[in-house]
């Protein structure tokens, strides 16, 4: 069975969210919904997820998940204000656990903040499966852009998150701590052996090119047929080499710092201290030449 997709586009990080639900039942799912928010003046804003509400409004939906399909570093996660406005459980995978552990190190949050993912509503294990209305949705474990990392198959529409872009573009950087191009390889050929060629893909990212506007959606065929990082007969030692090559020359994301300590609360910011205003921590001098954090 298919589900009904449809895509909100945020410009400023090149994000799609999406809704996605069952015609039969009308009920839906939000997966990866952004929060609108201005690096120069600290304001967050709501309209790309108001946006997402409309669609469920003018189709008469029900929301049953807000979905994550990890903890991003590019964007910040509207998953509370959606909560709020739906009461549906939040979801993200089960290793978010890690990401929490490894950023409570770095941003120092305090004894109040847990590493166990309490923030999230549920999270899910490889090969968990859950309904959407009458369709069958299951999860994969795809590590390699991040440790925490899934995939949601809801009938025949394939949510990738950050594992694969359009086929010119190719796949995911793999630098972020504990990622690893390796493990995003054999993600990628797990839901290319699992999967058949005329499922719909959907990409979390698309920065367009000189000769097309960003796009959101594919086919396992045309990604296992023409990827040109991953398509059939690249190997896995010749795309951890080009990956990590190109990894190594890209920049910070402009907004990881602040966006992983809200996105690790399921979209919460920290708690007001004394003075009633909320903070997001900067680390000084905590970075090298590359942009990974030294090791504790």
């Amino acid at each position: 069975m298919q589900p009904i997709v449809r895509s909100v586009f945020h410009a400023p990080s090149h994000t799609f969210s999406y809704v996605a639900w069952d015609p039969a039942t009308r009920r839906a799912a939000i997966i990866d919904p952004v929060l609108d928010y201005d690096p120069h003046s600290g304001r967050t804003g709501t309209q790309t997820a108001e946006q997402l509400i409309a669609i469920v409004e003018a189709e008469g939906l029900r929301v049953d998940w807000l979905l994550e399909t990890h903890a991003h570093a590019d964007h910040m996660s509207a998953l509370a204000f959606l909560k709020a406005r739906f009461d549906a459980p939040t979801a993200i995978g089960a290793r978010i656990t890690e990401v929490q552990a490894r950023f409570a190190r770095l941003f120092n949050p305090g004894e109040g903040f847990a590493t166990d993912g309490r923030q999230f509503d549920h999270c899910f294990v490889d090969g968990e499966t859950f309904a959407l209305g009458e369709l069958r949705a299951q999860v994969f474990h795809t590590p390699g852009h991040t440790s925490d990392h899934i995939t949601y198959v809801i009938g025949d529409a394939v949510f990738v998150g950050d594992t694969l872009f359009m086929p010119d573009a190719g796949t995911a950087r793999c630098d972020f701590p504990a990622g690893s191009a390796r493990d995003l390889y054999r993600s990628i050929q797990r839901l290319f052996a699992a999967l058949n060629d005329d499922q719909r893909v959907f990409l979390l990212h698309d920065y367009g090119t000189d000769t097309r506007e960003p796009a959101c959606q594919t086919t396992i065929g045309e990604q296992r047929q023409a990827n040109i990082h991953v398509a059939e007969g690249v190997s896995e030692d010749d795309y951890v080499a080009m990956r990590e090559a190109r990894d190594a020359t890209l920049p910070m994301p402009v907004l990881i710092l602040p966006a992983v300590q809200v996105n690790i609360r399921a979209g919460h910011f920290p708690p007001a201290e004394s003075n009633g205003l909320r903070y997001l921590k900067i680390p000084v001098d905590e970075f090298g030449a590359h942009w990974q954090p030294r090791e504790r």
